[in-house]
C-alpha cells in the first residue's frame, strides 16, 4: 500500500491553518501543544534558534499577546512529503489582517512560514518552525 501523499498534504494544510485560526482569536495552545519534544524554533526577533519544546513554548508565552486577527490570507502553500508518509515541509506565505480604529481591516503583517511535521505516535507534529518577517531586506542579495 503506497502513502498517498496529497491527503497527507491536505491534512497537515488543515492542521496547520486550525493552530493559526486559534492563534489569531488569542489562544496559542494549538501550536504549543502540538510542538514535538525536540522541535527547533527561528523566530524573527531572536538571534538564535530556540531548541526544545520547554524553551520553545516559554518564548512564546513571554512575547505572545492577543493579536486580535480577523483574517488570514494562507497564499501559495506547499507541502513536500516524504516517500516513506512519515515527514512532510509546509511552506506558505500568510497575511494577518487586524481591524483599524475606524473598524476598517487592515494588514498587519506579511510572513514567510515553514513547518516541518514529523508523523509521532500516529499524530503530526512541529519538529520545526520558521517565521520570517516577508519582504524585510532592503534590496536583493543573496549573502
Amino acid at each position: 500500500m503506497g502513502v498517498n501523499k496529497e491527503e497527507i498534504s491536505e491534512t497537515v494544510l488543515e492542521l496547520e491553518k486550525s493552530f493559526n485560526e486559534r492563534w489569531s482569536v488569542g489562544d496559542n495552545r494549538g501550536y504549543l501543544d502540538n510542538y514535538a519534544e525536540e522541535i527547533s524554533y527561528f523566530d524573527p526577533i531572536e538571534k538564535d534558534l530556540v531548541v526544545g519544546r520547554d524553551a520553545t513554548v516559554a518564548h512564546i508565552e513571554a512575547i505572545y499577546s492577543d493579536p486580535h486577527i480577523v483574517r488570514n490570507e494562507y497564499l501559495n502553500p506547499v507541502v513536500h512529503v516524504s516517500d516513506g508518509g512519515d515527514f512532510a515541509l509546509l511552506a506558505y506565505n500568510l497575511n494577518t489582517y487586524v481591524l483599524d480604529d475606524n473598524g476598517n481591516e487592515r494588514q498587519l503583517r506579511a510572513w514567510n512560514a515553514t513547518e516541518a511535521y514529523r508523523l509521532i505516535d500516529d499524530e503530526w507534529r512541529i519538529v520545526h518552525s520558521n517565521w520570517a518577517f516577508a519582504q524585510t531586506a532592503t534590496g536583493a542579495t543573496a549573502s
